[in-house]
């Protein structure tokens, strides 16, 4: 094999996780011919390195692999001149777009951004189709419960996996382990929390209980949110239909706002924003959906919903912790106004960079 390789070789090993010597033969590659190009890819990977005693620590590079954003959304469906506006242009400029950028946003709320759906819609354009190929990946994770993980393991990940999106519609969205099972504790979901989060099927968001910085030092573990790693899967799950999505703004309001919610939790980690967490008082009287931070200081995110901006947690924090910046992030085009950026929707992924800047 080493008298064929080239400079423009590249090996791809996908579904290692079905061979269990897979990730360690990585080594030996990258020791004996480290002029190939390899790329070693597959699903459930985080469950399979568990049982990987040898994993190549400092052999390999490793890359988070997330659903399409609502950017790449807009590319694979053939509209590359909107998504070049929303990476180039600074957001108080596609307020133009406006109109036409919340039509598409409204379609990637109902197809998410689970390749398959997005590339089967991209060819058919029919939400019927869609929805079908998404359910078929709900019954593939299914599988893969009882594929990974012991029997009674698996009956507590269906049972956590399925309280979710009532969860998130909740207006408190703090997971309560109560809501899967009654009289349950921490101690009997932590495993599974972790299989899903090792799964890459859902996001954590914890609690802050102090909005100072650096933010890292007042993370509370005991409280968080979970989040769907995809947008479209929790409208499947919800049995939403594309009338509720795309066709007004309900969807907007509908269920607590937990879908604007659930779209920008998964934004800004595809984006990759340093620091994201929730605040809420112990009491949990008044609470702030996202905060992050820059040079500055604490930075508060709302997602409100629809185009009613008003939030009085928000400006009692803002007044209180006296913030450098806050961001709201809503159906309505960017506007800057003293300290408080709105932000529309489907510029949420360029809400690292506007943290980051602003002084």
């Amino acid at each position: 094999m080493g008298d064929t390789i080239t400079a423009d070789t590249l090996l791809i090993f996908d579904e290692v996780q079905a061979v269990p010597n897979a990730l360690t033969a990585l080594k030996f590659f990258q020791e004996q011919m480290p002029e190939l190009y390899l790329i070693a890819s597959g699903s459930a990977l985080g469950i399979a390195m568990h049982g990987n005693s040898s994993f190549p620590v400092g052999k390999v590079d490793n890359l988070q692999l997330y659903p399409m954003t609502f950017t790449e959304f807009l590319q694979a469906i053939g509209e590359e001149q909107l998504a070049e506006i929303l990476l180039n242009q600074e957001p108080e400029k596609t307020g133009v777009f406006h109109e036409k950028l919340d039509r598409y946003l409204k379609q990637y709320f109902f197809v998410g951004g689970m390749p398959e759906v997005v590339a089967g819609y991209a060819e058919s354009k029919d939400f019927v189709k869609v929805r079908k190929i998404q359910n078929k990946i709900l019954k593939d994770y299914d599988r893969d419960f009882a594929k990974y993980a012991t029997p009674l393991l698996a009956t507590k990940i269906r049972m956590l996996w399925k309280s979710i999106p009532q969860q998130i519609a909740r207006e408190n969205k703090k997971f309560i382990y109560g809501a899967v099972r009654q009289g349950a504790r921490a101690r009997d979901f932590e495993t599974t929390i972790q299989w899903l989060l090792d799964s890459s099927m859902i996001h954590k968001i914890n609690r802050v209980s102090t909005p100072k910085s650096p933010l890292k030092f007042y993370e509370d573990f005991g409280a968080f949110k979970l989040f769907l790693s995809d947008l479209g899967l929790l409208g499947a799950m919800t049995g939403t239909l594309p009338r509720h999505i795309v066709e007004d703004d309900s969807i907007y309001t509908e269920f607590n706002g937990a879908m604007g919610e659930q779209f920008v939790c998964q934004e800004l980690i595809a984006n990759e924003l340093p620091t994201l967490f929730y605040w809420s008082r112990e009491d949990a009287k008044q609470e702030i959906d996202f905060i992050s931070e820059n040079e500055q200081g604490v930075v508060p995110i709302e997602v409100k919903s629809g185009t009613n901006l008003s939030a009085n947690s928000f400006k009692e924090f803002m007044k209180e912790h006296n913030s450098p910046l806050g961001v709201k992030i809503s159906a309505l085009p960017y506007k800057e106004n003293e300290k408080v950026i709105n932000v529309p929707l489907y510029n949420t992924a360029k809400l690292e960079k506007i943290i980051r800047n602003q002084r």
